[in-house]
């Protein structure tokens, strides 16, 4: 098994396979998104945006 064979949960509840990120470039969260305790998001965000378009990914899978 290597990474591409997880299945995971996705903050927002849906089913994911790691297998769909295959040619991103990755930074693998894991969000506590269902405290108040949420500032990283910002800064995530902003990551995100200034990388995206070569590939960069920030995908956020819940830790419960």
């Amino acid at each position: 098994m290597n990474l591409y064979d997880i299945d995971l949960v996705t903050i927002d509840g849906k089913p994911r396979k790691m297998d769909d990120y295959r040619s991103k470039t990755l930074l693998i969260v894991n969000v506590a998104s269902q405290c108040g305790f949420t500032p990283q998001y910002e800064g995530l965000q902003a990551l995100y945006d200034k990388f995206e378009d070569r590939g960069f990914v920030v995908p956020g899978f819940p830790c419960n």
